[in-house]
């Protein structure tokens, strides 16, 4: 497993988070296994000003996100449950971009649990008093407008558990950050990881080991996969776990 604090000397950034120039790649190595592996800079352009999305997702984790997409396209399409407002989108879908590939976001657009009026990561900017409730799609949209996304980016509205069901694409890497129950996320990993193919990745975002940092549901479902003997860890990133299908 490669650590999760980068070498200052390996990573450098812009302060508005638009360029980022990584000197490590992920590369097959002769067991068909993913490995970290040091080949020149390569410089990640994200397409705006990923501070001016809404989110919650840290700047390390999003250049982990962009090198793990961008090392799986040729293994089949990138998926996402969890769109939010396009944080997350931005660092994939340029990703797939660079290699001509596409990548599905998945959202029922009404918001997590914590993000309910009277919770403590409530948007008021997000709730629609006309149907009282919140609806993050136009905020995606715009965010894949402004990103000029629109034909790399696949936003599918609806339950991950429905669009699952009918599924048949094989996916080159899946990144789970949707319902942090522990029902939701059992079912976003129960139901998804199968169309994972040999060799791809598995990103969970929002692990924390620890209770007092965080809800226990991602982490619950970073151990299942880890004692499945499906997946081994390949890198973490501060709450963002990768782990690839060995099996």
């Amino acid at each position: 497993m490669i650590e999760s604090k980068p070498d200052p000397k390996l990573l450098f950034c812009r302060v508005s988070g638009r360029k980022t120039g990584i000197h490590f790649s992920w590369k097959h190595d002769k067991t068909d296994r993913w490995t970290m592996k040091e080949f020149g800079s390569i410089l990640m352009q994200l397409p705006l000003d990923i501070d001016s999305v809404k989110g919650f997702l840290d700047p390390e984790e999003g250049a982990a996100l962009y090198r793990a997409a961008r090392s799986c396209t040729q293994l089949g399409v990138c998926l996402e449950i969890g769109s939010y407002c396009g944080k997350s989108a931005v660092y994939i879908g340029a990703a797939c971009k660079e290699q001509q590939s596409l990548l599905f976001t998945i959202d029922h657009h009404r918001g997590s649990e914590e993000n309910q009026p009277g919770w403590d990561y409530h948007d008021a900017d997000l709730w629609q008093e006309s149907i009282g409730a919140i609806d993050t799609l136009p905020y995606l949209r715009r965010t894949l407008y402004r990103a000029k996304l629109e034909d790399t980016v696949i936003p599918i509205v609806g339950r991950s558990e429905i669009v699952a069901r009918h599924w048949a694409t094989p996916l080159g890497f899946l990144f789970i950050d949707g319902g942090h129950t522990r029902e939701a996320a059992l079912t976003d990993y129960g139901l998804w990881h199968p169309h994972l193919v040999k060799g791809g990745l598995l990103a969970i975002h929002d692990v924390f080991p620890d209770p007092a940092d965080g809800g226990r549901a991602p982490y619950d479902i970073y151990k299942l996969a880890l004692n499945s003997g499906l997946f081994e860890e390949r890198q973490a990133v501060k709450s963002l776990r990768l782990l690839q299908r060995i099996d």
